[in-house]
């Protein structure tokens, strides 16, 4: 395995180094491969098998979107065509997007983060220049935030020959799209309106899609995450369920990613990432880290390793901008009644959106200190 992030991630098992204080790790943990760390320091708290290459299922649609999502103007309008969703996979999830039928990049990125929608992730693509370009993009994208155990074959992570990411380079691309202020909001919006199909002078009403994301919904069976801002799930055969999740409890912003749990357990990869949030929230401060979640190539930094050898982006935010008319339900801001969290709340720190289209070289990585709404009286 690579030791991009430390010596200890590169060695197979779990990589822990438990204080005097510090409480064990959680018995019913069966990911093949999961991460714990710290959002705003980078540092690993735990590890399984971290640089193992896997299947991603839908957790590449994080990739995707912190790679695309900057390049398009979430107001800009487009007519859909048989020819751009005639690949999209058997089987595949889907958000409805129907042809000869217009909609806004705000509409489709909705269909991409809260349905999984790989016919969203196909529209987009053609509006990035093309399929081929976007995989190209997405590779290079994923070279620049030093994920290099992750190869890009289909940007809607689609089960395909050799595509294969790991837990460490999915949480390395959740903590960059986190950056960006449209992707906190789309990651962490619970519910929202999606336009209906006009056809032959009928008219589909709009509907309501709802994110996927059972740890922020609470559906199936299980109960909100207190503190849950996003960010993606993914299940196909050949992957298995992957979740990649951020948390905030307090001052503190953890990172978690679990690939491939046992079947046994139903919805065991919400339950396994859900066990190892609150392992990580016991933790902090009790543990010595095991390694780190190391800066893009093009940051300065004041601590870490330097840019890791082998492979090799652009970073950058966008403002929440109109929402085009259809509502949009956010969790909510201080993990209250529902036990929520949003992600817009996480404005600063190592969460915090960078203007400019590429991360800035003349600023330290992360930047200091978190800014946070006030919470409710």
């Amino acid at each position: 395995m690579s030791t991009v992030g430390g010596a200890r991630l590169g060695q197979p098992g779990t990589q822990v180094e438990l204080g005097p204080d510090a409480p064990v790790l959680p018995k019913e943990l069966s990911g093949r491969s999961w991460i714990v760390a710290d959002a705003e320091s980078g540092d690993v708290l735990a590890s399984h098998n971290a640089h193992w290459r896997l299947p991603p299922a839908s957790t590449m649609k994080m990739l995707f979107a912190d790679t695309v999502l900057p390049r398009l103007s979430k107001t800009q309008v487009h007519k859909v065509t048989d020819e751009e969703l005639a690949d999209v996979g058997e089987g595949s999830s889907l958000v409805g997007i129907k042809e000869d039928h217009t909609y806004s990049v705000h509409d489709l990125w909705l269909g991409v983060f809260l349905r999984s929608g790989n016919d969203a992730v196909h529209v987009l693509s053609e509006m990035n220049g093309g399929w081929d370009k976007t995989v190209v993009d997405m590779q290079k994208h994923a070279d620049e935030l030093q994920a290099l155990d992750t190869t890009v074959v289909s940007p809607d992570g689609y089960d395909a020959k050799n595509q294969v990411s790991s837990a460490y380079d999915l949480t390395l691309i959740a903590r960059s799209g986190m950056q960006k202020k449209d992707f906190r909001e789309y990651c962490s919006t619970v519910s929202a309106t999606f336009p209906g199909e006009k056809k032959k002078g009928k008219k589909r009403e709009s509907f309501e899609i709802q994110n996927t994301n059972r740890l922020l919904t609470g559906d199936l069976g299980i109960t909100p995450y207190k503190g849950i801002a996003g960010v993606k799930n993914g299940n196909t055969t050949h992957a298995g369920a992957t979740f990649t999740g951020v948390a905030q409890r307090g001052d503190k912003v953890l990172l978690v990613t679990v690939m491939n749990p046992s079947a046994s357990e139903g919805h065991a990869v919400y339950k396994e990432a859900a066990r190892l949030l609150d392992w990580g929230f016991a933790a902090s401060g009790k543990v010595a880290p095991v390694g780190e979640l190391v800066p893009p190539k093009s940051a300065r930094t004041g601590r870490g390793a330097p840019p890791a050898k082998g492979r090799g982006g652009d970073g950058g935010g966008e403002t929440a901008g109109a929402r085009a008319g259809h509502a949009t339900r956010l969790a909510a801001t201080d993990g209250g009644a529902s036990g929520v969290g949003a992600a817009l709340a996480i404005t600063g720190g190592a969460l915090v959106a960078l203007a400019a289209g590429v991360f800035l070289v003349n600023r330290r990585w992360p930047l200091p200190a978190l800014s946070r709404r006030r919470p409710r009286r």
